[in-house]
């Protein structure tokens, strides 16, 4: 992970298939955007595309887009729909 300084490096949570097609539960990138960093997390993973695509995500607990922009040290996490009740 290359970083241009003062980009916000973050930490990246897997959930169920994300963590299944990203092969690990966390890593970390560097972004300014949550778009950003998901971009990133899929050129690292491929198998994430299609995930992602259908996920939710949370920045430090509270729901977020991709517009949304990142602090360094902050968590996201990547919520792919779950089945089952």
């Amino acid at each position: 992970m290359s970083t241009v300084p003062g980009t916000p490096t973050v930490t990246v949570r897997f959930w169920a298939a994300a963590r299944e097609a990203a092969g690990t539960e966390t890593e970390r990138h560097a972004g300014r955007t949550l778009g950003g960093v998901l971009d990133a997390a899929v050129d690292a993973h491929p198998a994430l595309a299609t995930v992602v695509k259908a996920s939710t995500f949370l920045i430090d607990g509270r729901s977020a887009d991709r517009s949304a922009l990142l602090e360094d040290g902050s968590t996201v996490e990547v919520l792919p729909p779950f089945a089952g009740g």
